[in-house]
């Protein structure tokens, strides 16, 4: 479905022809213009007439077409090919979820496909029409405005993860809480979410520091403005930063997981020794009046007139003696 479809103007949005194809024409017939055509999960036969006018690479349009991609940059002869994954958090859930927004970039256009409900393209668009002295910069300010939004985006949900993470952790570490059942779950369902994440703001890296310019990738991308280098960068940095947070919360949960593990052992431990001291407090007197249930003839004991309140004392003895001596070694 297409969502919008429009033409700017040194960074103005201007009225035009509703049909993309002529809208193209227009925009190139100024040659200081660009057309941003927006789709939400468009069909295949929606997408073809799209393809066809703006003369998208083909294995780019099986990406945009089946989603599922991990971020990447593409360059083919006629366009610029990027895929973002856009991120959601739940804190009620504690789930992520991830969409996906995939960005061609050519001559005198814009083409944004987005699966999913993560992705910030109204908002963006919102803002660049607020913005004309960015948004003049042609499609350059539009994928750089997507990317930084994507990634400003990773650093809010990061937050979000630690603060839910410092909340587990202090549920996992209290006199009580560490011995739920559900505790175990729970942490390896946080450290899943924490993987999604990672799927999306891992693989991100390299086609941001491609557009900023940054390290032994070669000449400037085709399709993207060299003068937004140093925008890029700026968001790559951000994105470093995310990826540091990612992992710093992978450790944490990781460690979380061990302690959490290790607490559960030492308390089966502990279990077993009440349980072995109550069983060997039991011992004793079962042994004594197994003893004396044998009813053998050459028994003594069996004809004194003080023999059963004199065992019976002895059992309490014992018992008590039991009892202080696992008490002092804490196993009671």
């Amino acid at each position: 479905m297409i969502v919008d479809c429009a033409i700017y103007r040194e960074g103005r949005r201007r009225e035009g022809p509703h049909d993309f194809s002529d809208a193209l024409d227009e925009a190139r017939s100024t040659g200081e213009a660009f057309v941003w055509i927006g789709l939400h999960e468009p069909t295949e036969s929606e997408f073809d007439k799209v393809s066809e006018e703006f003369g998208l690479h083909p294995l780019a349009v099986e990406d945009a077409l089946k989603a599922h991609q991990r971020p990447k940059l593409e360059v083919y002869d006629d366009s610029l090919f990027m895929v973002l994954k856009p991120v959601v958090y739940e804190p009620n859930t504690d789930n992520v979820s991830s969409g996906e927004v995939m960005i061609f970039v050519g001559d005198s256009f814009v083409v944004t496909v987005r699966h999913g409900e993560g992705a910030p393209l109204g908002a963006v668009r919102d803002r660049l029409e607020a913005d004309p002295d960015v948004l003049k910069h042609g499609p350059t300010a539009v994928l750089y405005s997507i990317a930084d939004a994507s990634v400003d985006h990773y650093l809010e949900v990061a937050d979000e993860l630690q603060e839910d993470l410092e909340v587990l952790e202090t549920e996992v570490f209290s006199p009580d809480g560490g011995g739920s059942r559900h505790t175990a779950s729970r942490i390896y369902n946080f450290k899943r979410q924490i993987l999604e994440f990672r799927r999306a703001t891992g693989p991100l890296s390299l086609p941001l520091a491609r557009l900023s310019g940054a390290g032994p990738f070669g000449p400037p991308v085709p399709f993207a403005d060299e003068t937004a280098q140093p925008f890029f960068r700026d968001v790559n940095d951000h994105l470093t930063r995310v990826n540091e947070s990612v992992e710093g919360l992978d450790r944490l949960v990781s460690d979380i997981l061990s302690a959490h593990l290790a607490q559960m052992s030492v308390r089966q431990n502990d279990d077993m020794r009440k349980i072995s001291a109550w069983a060997a407090m039991a011992a004793v007197p079962t042994m004594i009046a197994g003893i004396y249930g044998m009813n053998f003839d050459h028994m003594p004991e069996l004809h004194w007139t003080w023999t059963y309140p004199a065992v019976i004392v002895v059992m309490i003895v014992l018992e008590v003696l039991l009892y202080r001596m696992f008490k002092h070694r804490g196993w009671l």
